[in-house]
């Protein structure tokens, strides 16, 4: 169960500020407006899983199972705070005066920190305040739908109106007499949520003045409410159209709510999302992401200045002159931090600084007192977090994980046409000139990379490997991390390309480890990784031998528009439906010569349980035989651990009789 800790960068100790066990009483069950937070941000630990803090760091807030936390940094306790209803992600206001806001039903509300309420913020009937829309949150990483201004005196708000999306029914079949469950899910094609935005003033006496609506923003062209930054320098959204080829960046007066294009950006293929952009600077400029070339890079506006060789996957900070940037160059496996300098009137552009050193992945969060960064590496298990000052060390924050039992043994190659980088795990006893079975592991889709220098990522690949596997694990094209060509080749087709890479990374692995037994290949997957897993046997069974198909998506006009439309386009039943069909897996039923494992949790809410029974009932009328394993009471994260252990048991006894 997770707890709040503080670190004192003065004395170097750490504290315990906020204990679950320790606070008394709170409910079993998660509120809907948490467990859904959690899914979205596919959180599985318990206890107190997200905090916020004031400016100076003198108030911690947190909800606990719904319940209002509050922790005194500075005195050093902790307590719950009674509310009328159970409350999600509770905020200090930023500038210490003590007041806080927080989630609770479809409003907000604005409360003292001891929990005398002074003000409820809400939308029109019908809608919340608030809150994310779920494509914001599961598509975009938009996690909130609430914003302090800097100096405390107002809060931007969410308003969602979910009427126009339709509503599908999440039932559980293993309690016939529970009624099902309400969802509204946009799939591709169909209606998305309307999002505006309002400045509620939280002061002002007893009757504080009206919310003030965002006008400006074309909330019809441009639906998706994907950013924002609320800082000294101004007030920025940022918006994208349908297609999400449009980006525009929107400068808003807070007093009376009318906001102005500061800057445009289209591309013929999509506007990536790039965490903490666009940014306005203290000095005006605007900072954004440039994807002009072969990789992203910073522009300041919209001219780009960061190398070349270096693709940005996200900005941290902005200070002392330059830009703090997780990013990679040469190696995909890799992510490194870097200073990028910021140009300067007179045209001079100092040079990057990389500020990690060690093989791995490395990221950061700055303060005005000090940069916390964190790494893990090839050989280092779990993550080290490091606290420094202007370079100088404070601290090493103690890492209460277990010890993993496992030493993951990983080589990475390299080789094939596009110079894949595969990983190649065998078995910790594994005795050379004995031939192994191959398991193929990926995900192999967008936003995701799975062959990465952490030694975290690798403890279930040994582990499937100690059973008698050479596990296979590459990133093909359409992951993150090496360029942008890379990243959009998957376009009108999520299927042919990451295929394809998955053949070739087989036989990258196979020149050079002599004991891969290609005969006898099998490959697994979640979510991409089982529709990509379910692909390769219906597509490739000269290849693949047997399939896991974990959660797959089987038919994208049944997925999401955030994600399906940005691939394959906002039409699936007209003039997108060739995309739409040559990634679908329904039609592939009749060609299925392999053994195959499908399995889903019937309480998914992303993708739902219909993927699999549709391409299940396509099978049986092919007259495919095919296994399905349906996981009661299980969301898209299957996260119970004697669901996730007892999982794994049984993929491992099934891949052994499948490659027999």
């Amino acid at each position: 169960m997770t707890a709040l800790w503080t670190f004192d960068i003065a004395t170097g100790v750490e504290r315990l500020a906020a204990d679950p066990r320790a606070l008394g009483q709170v409910p079993s069950d998660l509120p809907d407006a948490e467990r859904r937070r959690r899914e979205r941000a596919r959180e599985m630990a318990g206890g107190i899983t997200s905090f916020a803090i004031d400016r100076n760091a003198t108030i911690a807030t947190f909800a606990l199972n719904g319940v209002l936390g509050i922790a005194d940094l500075v005195a050093g306790d902790s307590t719950l705070i009674d509310t009328a209803e159970p409350v999600a992600d509770p905020r200090p206001a930023p500038d210490g005066s003590g007041l806080l806001v927080y989630v609770t039903g479809d409003r907000l509300v604005v409360s003292h920190r001891n929990g005398t309420v002074l003000r409820e913020i809400s939308g029109p009937a019908g809608t919340t305040c608030g809150a994310t829309d779920f494509i914001a949150a599961e598509e975009f990483g938009r996690v909130r739908g609430f914003w302090w201004a800097p100096d405390g005196s107002a809060i931007l708000a969410a308003v969602v109106d979910s009427a126009p999306v339709q509503t599908w029914y999440i039932a559980d079949p293993a309690s016939p007499a529970a009624v099902p469950a309400e969802h509204r899910y946009p799939a591709a094609g169909t209606d998305n949520a309307t999002v505006s935005l309002i400045i509620a003033p939280v002061t002002g006496g007893p009757a504080p003045p009206a919310s003030i609506p965002v006008t400006g923003w074309d909330t019809a062209a441009f639906p998706y409410l994907v950013g924002v930054d609320w800082s000294a320098a101004g007030l920025l959204i940022t918006v994208l159209s349908r297609d999400q080829r449009t980006q525009q960046n929107l400068v808003v007066d807070p007093g009376s709510g009318r906001s102005e294009i500061r800057a445009s950006t289209v591309s013929e293929h999509w506007v990536e999302v790039v965490p903490g952009l666009p940014r306005l600077l203290d000095d005006g400029r605007l900072l954004t992401a440039d994807e002009a070339g072969a990789r992203r890079r910073l522009a300041l506006d919209g001219v780009p200045f960061s190398p070349e060789s270096l693709h940005i996957s996200a900005v941290r900070h902005i200070g002392h002159g330059a830009a703090l940037v997780v990013g990679t160059e040469d190696d995909p496996t890799v992510r490194h931090l870097y200073a990028v300098p910021l140009p300067t009137a007179s045209g001079d552009q100092p040079r990057v600084s990389r500020l990690s050193s060690d093989p791995g992945v490395h990221d950061a969060t700055v303060g005005d007192a000090a940069v916390v960064t964190t790494r893990t590496g090839w050989q280092q298990p779990g993550s080290a977090t490091s606290i420094r000052r202007g370079g100088t060390l404070l601290g090493t924050l103690r890492s209460y994980a277990a010890v993993p039992p496992l030493a993951p043994n990983v080589r990475v190659v390299r080789g094939g046409e596009r110079d894949l980088r595969v990983a190649i795990v065998l078995p910790s006893n594994h005795r050379p000139g004995t031939l192994l079975p191959v398991l193929m592991d990926p995900y192999g889709g967008p936003h995701h990379a799975e062959v990465l220098a952490a030694q975290g990522m690798w403890l279930e690949p040994q582990w499937f490997a100690d059973q008698g596997f050479a596990v296979v694990v590459a990133d093909g094209r359409g992951t993150p991390g090496r360029d942008l060509a890379w990243e959009r080749a998957i376009q009108g087709d999520l299927a042919s390309v990451p295929l394809q890479d998955q053949v070739d990374a087989l036989a990258v692995a196979a020149a050079h480890e002599p004991d891969l037994d290609t005969s006898r290949v099998g490959i697994r997957g979640w979510s991409f990784g089982g529709y990509l897993a379910a692909l390769a046997v219906l597509r490739r069974p000269d290849v693949f031998h047997a399939a896991i198909a974990g959660a797959p998506v089987t038919d994208w006009a049944l997925y999401d528009t955030g994600y399906t439309e940005r691939y394959l386009g906002t039409d699936p039943q007209g003039k997108d439906a060739a995309a739409y069909r040559i990634s679908s897996l329904i039609d592939d039923a009749p060609n299925l010569s392999r053994p195959l494992l499908l399995m889903h949790g019937l309480a998914d809410d992303n993708v739902v349980a219909a993927h699999t029974l549709r391409l299940s009932a396509a099978l049986l009328a092919a007259g495919k035989p095919h296994d399905v394993l349906p996981i009661t009471g299980a969301t898209h994260m299957a996260a119970a651990d004697e669901v996730a252990e007892n999982l794994l048991a049984l993929q491992v006894s099934w891949l052994r009789r499948a490659l027999t």
